[in-house]
């Protein structure tokens, strides 16, 4: 083996060694497990175009997506005219950007903050626990009651967050069981189990535990209850706008996906080609 292999050989190992430990942290981190987004919606028009409708019909009214035009919708099979008759709420042009009406310092004496640009969101997302996709998909699904919020909400995923469940009557509400493991005086741990209900009033208790366990706090929710889908519909349709709202993030990566299968065959060809050259030229060569 020669020096400049050896070398290339540690570099690999040494990059791959001190990434290890920053994707364990990162798949680590979070108390609540990402559910995986189903990426065959990606690639299917039908299920764009359900998220596009659902994303100008709920999320537009508070979050702008400004790095994206309406008319980038023709690339999902939507004609101008479709654009303007269905989709077209908050801006003039099919050509204008996503973008919404409310004013920063209405959205902040509202909200607390103007809430954030979504065109990269699934990009911004993205961590060693899962794409931005699942973390998204994740998100929507995990809200329950809680009194104790401003919104009356809180999700499992993203505690304490201040954007409420504007899904909610589609899929209904979810009781909450918050399990904490907390380390006291003398070495001592106790468990705290805390239920929230549908209503969002919440109950706790409290035992000692017996050992030396990890300190640590778990959440776990229960089936969605009163929606006017079913979890399966419901489901389906948060697939739909993450899928949307990923596309948003790169809305060229179809075509470049597709044209990169026929640059490795032409690669490919051309490879062949040279390696018959190659042999022709040395053949009478000693």
């Amino acid at each position: 083996m020669n020096h400049s292999l050896k070398r290339l050989i540690s570099g690999a190992l040494v990059v791959v060694a001190t990434s290890l430990p920053f994707a364990s942290f990162a798949a680590g981190d979070g108390e609540y497990p990402l559910d995986p987004f189903p990426v065959a919606k990606l690639n299917d028009p039908a299920s764009l175009q359900n998220g596009a409708k659902l994303f100008v019909n709920y999320c537009l009214s508070c979050h702008s997506a400004s790095a994206m035009r309406y008319n980038r919708l023709e690339d999902l099979g939507l004609t101008a005219d479709q654009i303007k008759a269905n989709l077209l709420f908050t801006a003039d042009k099919v050509g204008d950007p996503m973008t919404i009406a409310m004013r920063p310092d209405d959205a902040r004496a509202w909200f607390g903050a103007m809430p954030p640009d979504l065109s990269v969101i699934a990009r911004a997302r993205a961590s060693g626990a899962g794409s931005g996709a699942d973390w998204l998909f994740t998100y929507l699904r995990a809200y329950y009651r809680d009194a104790t919020t401003a919104t009356g909400w809180n999700n499992a995923l993203f505690p304490n967050v201040g954007m409420p469940n504007v899904l909610w009557e589609l899929q209904g509400t979810r009781k909450a069981t918050i399990e904490e493991v907390k380390a006291g005086a003398d070495h001592h741990f106790t468990r705290e189990i805390t239920r929230i209900g549908t209503d969002g009033v919440a109950t706790t208790e409290s035992e000692p535990v017996e050992g030396h366990p990890h300190a640590g706090r778990t959440i776990s929710l229960s089936a969605p209850e009163g929606g006017t889908q079913s979890r399966a519909v419901f489901d389906e349709n948060v697939a739909d706008l993450v899928a949307y709202v990923t596309y948003m993030s790169d809305p060229t990566a179809r075509k470049r996906n597709a044209l990169g299968v026929w640059v490795l065959l032409y690669l490919g060809l051309l490879f062949v080609a040279a390696w018959v050259l190659n042999k022709a030229f040395w053949k009478d060569v000693r």
